[in-house]
């Protein structure tokens, strides 16, 4: 399926790919075989979708379309391999170096077996062309001088660049939210009758503070505006003010709720338009009206969920738009919207892997900004420091590592990653700059010293928690 067909593939990306450069990689046998070989066992079989983004530079009037065509001419002419990462823009191609700010393979979180080879004929690159927006938020302002009742922001924005890959987790959460949201929009494209499947296009990301259930929102709704580019050439992600919608006046704030979602289904009107609702915290709009039956909350509150509820399922029927909401208090969340929610997945604390690999993100972030030197484990702009599979595979080897290899390295920073067990994902990305800020000498420090000066910070971090 291209991507310029009406449904969106799902991208399933491959973490590794044997690149074949000739014939003569091919020959691994000595004597020559007795029959032609038979073709692979691959070749007939359905291809693997690869997604790969292509973000233009802010400059470019090219044709999306152009873009895309010349991307797929220079993957297939090169034969390449197919991992994580940013691809070169080939200097010898004018076209793409006018235009092309950045290409990149993204989401490999599917493992091929070791014993399968999979080669760059078995795989179709599906290519996203994009260009951000760099006009930030909108505001709705109310006329009477309360809160604006939302934030708009024209996908994919600048401000959000970058961040889905920053967030970190081990638990297949982000393909698993991908997949949702391809399969949601695929269903309302083909007409599936509502009545025999049902689904309500919203998620509900739950779990305690800073464990990063607001980003991931903006971040989803940031790459599935990518992703479906060609079927929705515009996005935009409304962030809702919940607070906002409590009128002092009684009785009001359902009538608030529903003006508001009047103006989000004149937006989701258009079809061209893919609209992501964000409402965070939504047990402030979703209160359990239990609550307020036994008089602990205010009446008006069961107003303001019936109201919520009502425009949602009136949302039902629209194709073009996905309800994205959080929060940190489950239990207090009217049962019939965690009922109406086709996801609810739980956003924990990281594990000790997730602690790794975010730590790892901030420490290669501060050597390429030379915050920290450590030119025994860099090579040119590329800072060598493991990945968590393969510093366990590496420490099950039962080889200590050289004090002056990028193992030995990564053996220290496992060891601040598991003094950080029980911080959010919020603090440990803060902890960098405070461990830094409690350095003597704060310039040009060795990156072993630092990670020592972050695992006593951490510490100090974890008890100033508990007290």
């Amino acid at each position: 399926m291209s991507a310029t067909e009406t449904s969106v593939p799902m991208d399933i990306s491959i973490p590794h790919i044997t690149e074949c450069n000739g014939p003569e990689k091919e020959a691994t046998i000595s004597e020559p075989p007795a029959a032609p070989p038979s073709p692979p066992p691959l070749i007939n079989q359905e291809k693997v979708l690869v997604s790969v983004e292509v973000l233009l530079k802010p400059s470019s009037t090219a044709q999306t379309e152009d873009v895309r065509l010349a991307v797929e001419r220079m993957l297939e002419k090169r034969s390449m391999s197919y991992a994580d990462g940013p691809i070169p823009v080939p200097l010898d191609d004018t076209f793409l170096v006018d235009n092309v700010q950045r290409i990149c393979i993204c989401d490999s979180d599917v493992w091929v077996e070791k014993q399968d080879i999979l080669l760059f004929w078995q795989v179709k690159p599906v290519v996203h062309v994009f260009q951000l927006s760099e006009e930030g938020p909108c505001e709705e302002l109310s006329n009477d001088g309360q809160l604006a009742s939302f934030h708009e922001w024209i996908l994919p924005a600048k401000e959000f660049d970058g961040m889905w890959e920053s967030l970190i987790y081990d638990s297949g959460l982000k393909q698993r939210l991908l997949r949702y949201a391809a399969s949601a929009l695929l269903f309302t494209e083909k007409g599936v009758n509502h009545v025999l499947v049902s689904w309500n296009r919203i998620v509900l990301l739950h779990g305690p503070p800073g464990t990063g259930k607001t980003s991931l929102c903006k971040a989803l709704a940031q790459k599935l505006s990518i992703r479906f580019r060609a079927r929705y050439p515009q996005c935009q992600l409304i962030e809702v003010n919940a607070h906002s919608l409590f009128s002092k006046w009684f009785s009001e704030s359902g009538k608030l709720v529903a003006k508001l979602f009047s103006k989000i289904q004149e937006m989701v009107e258009e079809e061209n338009n893919l609209v992501f609702v964000l409402i965070d915290e939504v047990e402030s709009l979703a209160a359990a009206r239990k609550a307020a039956l036994s008089g602990s909350e205010p009446s008006d509150s069961i107003r303001v969920v019936n109201a919520l509820l009502t425009q949602m399922d009136k949302l039902k029927s629209s194709p073009n738009v996905i309800i994205l909401t959080t929060s940190n208090i489950t239990a207090a969340i009217d049962i019939a919207f965690v009922d109406r929610a086709d996801i609810k997945a739980y956003v924990g604390p990281p594990t000790l892997q997730a602690r790794y690999e975010i730590l790892r993100s901030c420490l290669e972030e501060l050597l390429r900004a030379g915050i920290l030197s450590n030119s025994e484990f860099q090579d040119g702009s590329n800072f060598l420091i493991p990945s968590y599979t393969n510093l366990r595979e590496q420490l099950d080897s039962a080889v200590s590592p050289d004090t002056a290899s990028p193992f030995y390295l990564a053996k220290q920073l496992l060891a601040a990653a598991e003094a950080c067990e029980g911080l959010s994902g919020r603090s440990l990305r803060k902890l960098p700059f405070l461990a830094h800020a409690a350095l003597a000498n704060p310039f040009g420090c060795e990156a072993g010293k630092f990670l020592h000066k972050m695992i006593e910070t951490s510490r100090r971090e974890r008890s100033e928690m508990l007290e």
